[in-house]
């Protein structure tokens, strides 16, 4: 029995563009930034800010010499929040209805810089706050690694006491989602254009 759903964030909850991203970074001066910034996964400072490896304040201190004098760390942060396009509130709408019956968590790869800026208004844009729409959140920064490792899964049922046989996992990457079902998750991708009330509508009869 599901007592549990935990979803990814980027692909799943929140419409990404890292095309948007890119650009941003070119326009401020970065020479090349397609080699840090992918659609499922970062790389070099990018990697290690999502990893929890590097603090905001280095990774700032690592990446502003790659561009113009003039640019600030706002301007930095700015840029990269771009890659994030928005969270429709039909999502947190019905995250609030799963809510009557089931605990909800995030866990997914994210960053402190989109945490509490960009991702941190959209939550808010009903009024509530992340924290309204989940029971906990597992964010790859705090727990010190990202997707696919296993500590990330193993960080979710310490800290949390989630039972993977009772927890469903959504997630739009199959290597994540095989990585949680490795671990004895159940869990169901969440395909590009695709809705995640669709896949729970099909995994848990239900009629979101």
């Amino acid at each position: 029995m599901i007592k549990n759903i935990l979803f990814d964030q980027g692909g799943v909850i929140v419409d990404l563009d890292s095309r948007r991203c890119i650009d941003a970074l070119l326009r401020l001066g970065m020479a090349d930034p397609e080699q840090f910034i992918g659609l499922y996964a970062q790389a070099g400072p990018f990697a290690a800010l999502e990893a929890g490896t590097m603090s905001v304040d280095e990774f700032h201190r690592v990446l502003l010499p790659e561009f113009p004098a003039n640019v600030s760390a706002s301007d930095l942060d700015e840029a990269f929040q771009s890659f994030i396009v928005g969270i429709p509130l039909h999502r947190l709408q019905a995250i609030t209805e799963l809510r009557r019956n089931y605990k909800t968590y995030i866990l997914s790869n994210t960053n402190p810089i989109m945490m509490n800026g960009v991702l941190a208004r959209n939550f808010a844009q009903d009024g509530k706050t992340v924290h309204d729409y989940f029971d906990g959140l597992i964010l790859s920064y705090e727990a010190g690694c990202c997707k696919p490792e296993r500590h990330i899964f193993d960080y979710a049922v310490e800290r949390y006491g989630i039972r993977p046989e009772e927890s469903l996992f959504l997630d739009d990457g199959q290597v994540n989602v095989d990585a949680a079902r490795n671990l004895g998750f159940h869990a169901a991708l969440v395909p590009p254009g695709t809705e995640f009330v669709e896949v729970l509508r099909h995994e848990l009869n239900l009629t979101l």
